[in-house]
């Protein structure tokens, strides 16, 4: 019996998916993502089911809706016994591994100092050996090994009070994302860069007989944008792409105005906003470097022709558009999220334009590894596809829609229209025509012409969709200090 395949899932968070050389960006430097591409599948319309981090991740996991495993805010923890592709594969006869952030439980909650103190629940969820970091900002006031790296090389002080001085001018409403000071480690020394690193450590020293399933979960491009200078001077900010200086359109959503209000980015000029995004830019450099180098290992040990290589993300970032940064808005800067897939050996890399998802991503993950499938899953493997020829009937099949969650909320999306409700008054928050606003500069919730489209998108796939809403667990949404505006209007 052949070796089963061994499978490298690189996820970082909070990438978008528009920025990226091998879909077209005019300004990013991403050449070892963009060989990756040029050898695998790159699924351009690929979305988060989740604007948000923990849900996001939940869903990547279990190959469940949000409305399903009922993590809808960073404030809620899914159950680690609940379904999980990672456990399935660990089953199946892989040795399960994971390097990064994993996010899957709250972090700055007071209950926990040290990454460590998680492994159990981490081996719940089916991981075998353990790496685990935070982000950046959690790195400030949580240990890790990469916080005991750090101390060792005497520069854990100077770390933190790095990021002690983001939080508070963020706490203080100045922390501006064009003003934020380079990384004041040298970069190699960098989160990301130790992430990378640790990854191929592991790489070089893995020499067991099992075939392995590895997550490297970066922790950027996440904020604070504290990309090292050198990756910086990569960048002239007037050369970079200003994207959508517009507002949203009166009357928005409450997540909308909480996510503006958050930014603080009212008065941003363009040439404020093209700064951000260079540091922005710098840390998915960082990353790609580092991708770069964990193929080489690849190369080096004679893995890339029994090798799959995934690279995704959790969520997208707003950068600016409509004046926000973050996410949780389901503008398409938030939602849509980097695929690319690269089988054993590579082949010559084609796109397609199918929607796709996290829970697409799981199925697939699922099937590479022969592991039995998450129960009750709607995702589906992409692999067929992918071993398909670009040019055969199948070779561009999607989703009908894609669903995405948050805060209460559930967007739908077809590949033109996209609408948002509340799914339990079933209440319309927005509704684009992205074929004839791209932008998603006007609202057409109430537009009378639209009626009959709205309508028809709802009985088509919402109304199926809702069935599948887990009410108990929505009733136990936690909104942290917004819990009593949030209630009252999702209520409504």
């Amino acid at each position: 019996m052949s070796k089963k395949p061994n499978i490298i899932y690189i996820f970082s968070d909070q990438h978008r998916g528009d920025t990226l050389g091998s879909v077209g960006h005019p300004a990013v430097i991403t050449p070892n993502l963009d060989k990756l591409a040029s050898e695998g599948v790159n699924f351009i319309n690929c979305f988060t089911n989740s604007p948000l981090c923990m849900p996001a991740r939940a869903s990547m996991m279990t190959g469940q809706y949000v409305c399903e495993h009922g993590i809808w805010t960073n404030n809620n923890e899914a159950d680690p016994l609940s379904p999980s592709h990672v456990r399935n594969i660990r089953d199946a006869g892989y040795h399960t591994a994971i390097i990064g952030k994993t996010h899957l439980y709250r972090h700055g909650a007071g209950s926990w100092e040290d990454t460590r103190e998680k492994i159990g629940e981490l081996k719940d969820w089916g991981f075998t050996d353990i790496h685990e970091l935070t982000g950046p900002l959690a790195s400030g006031r949580h240990g890790s090994p990469y916080t005991d790296y750090l101390k060792e090389k005497g520069l854990l002080k100077k770390h933190r009070e790095y990021i002690a001085e983001y939080a508070v001018n963020w706490a203080r409403g100045t922390a501006k994302p064009w003003t934020e000071p380079p990384c004041p480690l040298p970069a190699e020394d960098h989160l990301d860069s130790y992430t990378g690193k640790t990854a191929m450590e592991w790489l070089k020293n893995y020499n067991e007989d099992k075939s392995f399933y590895l997550q490297i979960l970066f922790p950027g491009p996440h904020d604070p944008f504290d990309s090292p200078q050198e990756y910086r001077d990569m960048y002239k900010p007037e050369e970079m792409p200003i994207g959508i200086m517009e507002m949203p359109e009166k009357p928005s959503p409450i997540y909308t105005r909480m996510v503006l209000r958050w930014s603080g980015l009212y008065d941003m000029t363009p040439s404020q906003k093209q700064m951000l995004r260079t540091f922005y830019y710098a840390k998915i450099t960082l990353i790609d470097d580092y991708i770069g180098r964990i193929m080489k290992v690849l190369e080096e040990k004679g893995l890339l022709d029994n090798t799959w290589v995934i690279y995704n993300s959790d969520h997208g970032e707003m950068l600016g558009d409509h004046m926000m940064s973050h996410k949780i808005v389901f503008y398409d800067g938030a939602i849509r999220i980097p695929l690319i897939i690269r089988p054993p050996g590579g082949i010559k890399g084609w796109q397609c334009k199918g929607l796709t998802d996290h829970l697409d991503v799981a199925a697939s993950l699922i099937d590479i590894a022969q592991a039995e499938a998450l129960p009750g899953s709607d995702g589906r493997s992409l692999i067929p596809q992918i071993l398909k020829d670009p040019n055969d009937f199948d070779a561009q099949k999607g989703r009908e829609a894609i669903f995405s969650e948050v805060y209460g909320f559930t967007m739908v999306y077809d590949g033109r229209y996209k609408m948002v409700i509340n799914p339990i008054t079933q209440k319309m928050m927005e509704f684009y025509d992205l074929q004839e606003d791209p932008n998603e500069l006007k609202n057409l919730v109430q537009a009378p012409d639209y009626e009959p489209i709205r309508e028809e998108l709802f009985n088509k796939h919402l109304k199926r969709f809702l069935d599948r809403l887990n009410m108990e667990k929505y009733k136990e949404i936690n909104f942290g200090n917004l819990s009593e505006q949030f209630r009252r209007e999702i209520e409504q």
